[in-house]
């Protein structure tokens, strides 16, 4: 597991010391290899052991897919920045590129450490790279407003749960996954211990983010560059997932009166942020308010505490994240085209750019969880197990899925059909590294199908 941080942490001298030339090849060439080399630890384990134990870190089967899917995005990114980068002077250029390498690292870090405070130095730190990316090389003056958001939602969640980790330490003598699960439950008294567990799950649910905390996302992902939205969507909203799934394994069973009201504002929040895409006429936003949507129903599965909630929510994390960036990377494609996010203005692509076009909806059609992906697999099950739970909710995701095709079809037909405005009638076309990057999000995607248990925790 070591190997990887090392590999990866390698490749901020590479991007420091490389000639301008080869800056972005060698870049890209050796994030590669990095992600080629996470591939084995998908390798299927027995039962819920963990492998590739080391001191302070190792991989089971919940950390295996969202580590390969960090290491997976790095070179996507990579491909989906140069052609805005590529006109920045070159120390920019290379101080990006280290950023995003720093971001990745800090993620392998959290994804497997053993530790309960490793992990949560890991978790906060990766805002400090997010933030620099927003902050900098963000599209709008707003980015710096953005930019506060980010920190205050993130600190204000992330203060108590260190507080709860140190109570946890002193009351149990350790904080190490290993051991956690073999000890006695933390004794507290019940008022204590209900305001114990919601400070655990508070950080974890502001990043997923959960409705209701989750403003500080459509800023952050309208202000962001794309490898900054890229990251965001696929992988830094899952930490908060990650985390709640790996608490959960720390804690006893959720009392009714912390479940019931965080489930009904998390499956509303559906409803509610799915009826806000239906009147968006930004396509970054409503990308950014359907990961809102579906992070709702991610937050239900892990709340019932389930085993078919906790395996929908890690299906659902894994192909939300490549679905969500790859829908981020062609809104950019349009946008660097365009110079415009308004979908008043940007409409009748399929004319101009038809292979584009098929990206479109390939990529809607997996928002919107088309049978046989492994998106719609990861709804059914999440959608079962809270029948299980209680039949009610049937009627509110039901209704969220309705929503979610509406406005899925509504950004594909706006964008892609209608006549072209005349201000977009002599469009660049699209470059052999466009189609490879979104090529990369959707190979995987289907790919999936063919073996879902490598994501099935």
């Amino acid at each position: 597991m070591l190997k990887l941080i090392i590999l990866s942490t390698m490749l901020i001298p590479v991007c420091l010391l490389v000639s301008a030339k080869w800056l972005w090849t060698v870049s890209l060439t050796y994030s590669f290899i990095i992600a080629i080399i996470s591939f084995q630890y998908m390798a299927n384990f027995s039962g819920t052991t963990w492998a590739f134990v080391g001191p302070y870190t190792a991989v089971d089967p919940i950390s295996a897919p969202l580590l390969t899917l960090t290491c997976w995005l790095l070179p996507l990114m990579i491909l989906a920045s140069q052609g805005h980068m590529m006109k920045e002077p070159l120390n920019h250029q290379r101080t990006y590129l280290v950023l995003m390498t720093l971001l990745q690292t800090l993620l392998i870090a959290a994804f497997s450490a053993t530790n309960l405070l490793l992990f949560y130095v890991m978790f906060e730190a990766t805002l400090i790279p997010t933030l620099f990316i927003i902050t900098r090389w963000g599209n709008q003056l707003e980015r710096l407003n953005a930019g506060t958001h980010i920190l205050f939602y993130t600190l204000t969640g992330g203060i108590p749960l260190l507080v709860a980790l140190l109570v946890l330490q002193t009351k149990l003598g350790s904080l190490s996954l290993y051991v956690l699960p073999l000890l006695d439950t933390i004794n507290l008294t019940p008022a204590t211990h209900k305001l114990w567990t919601a400070t655990c799950l508070f950080a974890f649910l502001v990043k997923l983010p959960m409705y209701g905390v989750h403003l500080w996302l459509p800023k952050a992902h309208v202000e962001a560059p794309v490898a900054g939205s890229m990251i965001l969507a696929a992988v830094l909203l899952k930490l908060g997932g990650y985390g709640m799934i790996r608490m959960m394994s720390v804690m006893e069973p959720l009392s009714t009166s912390i479940i019931y009201p965080l489930v009904i504002i998390s499956l509303w929040g559906m409803i509610m942020t799915g009826a806000i895409c239906l009147r968006q006429t930004d396509t970054k936003l409503l990308i950014a308010y359907s990961s809102v949507s579906h992070m709702g129903l991610v937050a239900s599965g892990v709340l019932i505490q389930t085993p078919w909630g906790f395996t929908g929510a890690m299906i659902m994390m894994i192909s939300h994240g490549l679905t969500s960036s790859a829908l981020f990377c062609l809104a950019n494609t349009a946008y660097e085209r365009t110079h415009s996010r308004s979908m008043m203005l940007v409409r009748g692509l399929h004319t101009l750019l038809p292979l584009v076009a098929a990206w479109w909806l390939i990529t809607s059609l997996a928002n919107l969880a088309l049978p046989p992906l492994p998106n719609l697999m990861g709804e059914l099950v999440i959608m079962t197990s809270l029948f299980g739970w209680s039949p009610w909710t049937i009627v509110i995701t039901g209704l969220a899925t309705l929503i979610t095709a509406c406005y899925t079809l509504y950004l594909l037909v706006t964008t892609q059909r209608g006549p072209i405005p005349d201000h977009i009638k002599n469009m660049d076309p699209m470059t052999t590294r466009e189609h490879l990057m979104v090529i990369l999000h959707i190979v995987p995607l289907i790919l999936l199908i063919l073996k879902p248990e490598l994501i099935s925790a």
